[in-house]
C-alpha cells in the first residue's frame, strides 16, 4: 500500500476505534504487531466525559495521571501537601475515590470476563481483544474476532458474558453490577 493510503487507513481505524463506531476500512488484523498494539491501547482510552462512547474515558485517565504526579511530588517532598488539579481546580477527594473505585470495578469485570470466556479455549489475543472490544464498545477485536470475522465461534455462555460487557460498557459498570447484587432484587 502506498504511504498516503496507509496513513488514511490508519487514521480512519484510529478514529473509528476511539469513537466506538465499529467501522473498518481494511483488515487491520494483518497489520504489524506494533500497529495492532496501538489500536488495542486506543480501545481503552475511549471517548470524552459525558459521551456514550466506551473505554476508560479521557477525563478519568487525565485524573489518574494528575494523581500520580501529586503522589510523586509527595514522595519527593514528604512534608508537602500536593494537590492534584484539573483545569486549575483541585480534585475533590471524594471524586478521586469514586474514580479509583470505578477503575477497580472495571478491572475486576475485565479480568473476570477474560477468565469466563477463556473456557472456550481460544488464544489469549482473541479473548483479550473480544473482552476489550465489548466492554469498551469498540466493535471488532483481533484474530478470531477481527474486522473480517465475528463473535460467532464463542459459546452461548461466552456470548452472554460479552453481552454483559457490552451493556456495562455502554451503561456504565456500577449500574450493571447492581443488577447482579441480590439485595437489589429484594423488597
Amino acid at each position: 500500500m502506498d504511504p498516503g493510503g496507509a496513513l488514511l487507513h490508519a487514521a480512519f481505524q484510529c478514529s473509528s476505534i476511539m469513537t466506538t463506531t465499529g467501522f473498518s476500512s481494511v483488515d487491520f488484523d494483518l497489520w504489524p504487531t506494533f500497529s495492532k498494539t496501538v489500536l488495542i491501547c486506543l480501545m481503552f482510552v475511549g471517548a470524552c466525559a459525558g459521551s456514550t462512547g466506551g473505554g476508560i474515558k479521557v477525563s478519568r485517565i487525565l485524573m489518574y495521571f494528575k494523581n500520580i504526579g501529586a503522589e510523586l511530588k509527595r514522595l519527593i517532598h514528604p512534608r508537602s501537601v500536593p494537590v492534584a488539579r484539573l483545569d486549575g481546580k483541585a480534585l475533590d477527594k471524594a471524586m478521586v475515590g469514586s474514580v479509583n473505585m470505578w477503575l477497580l470495578a472495571y478491572t475486576a469485570v475485565f479480568f473476570g470476563s477474560m477468565l469466563l470466556v477463556s473456557f472456550d479455549n481460544f488464544d489469549f489475543t482473541t479473548n483479550f481483544s473480544a473482552v476489550a472490544a465489548t466492554l469498551n464498545n469498540i466493535g471488532p477485536g483481533l484474530n478470531l474476532v477481527g474486522p473480517s470475522r465475528n463473535f460467532d465461534d464463542y459459546s452461548a455462555f461466552s456470548k452472554l458474558v460479552l453481552m454483559f460487557d457490552m451493556l456495562a460498557g455502554r451503561l456504565e459498570i456500577f449500574p450493571m453490577l447492581l443488577l447482579l447484587r441480590p439485595a437489589t432484587w429484594r423488597k
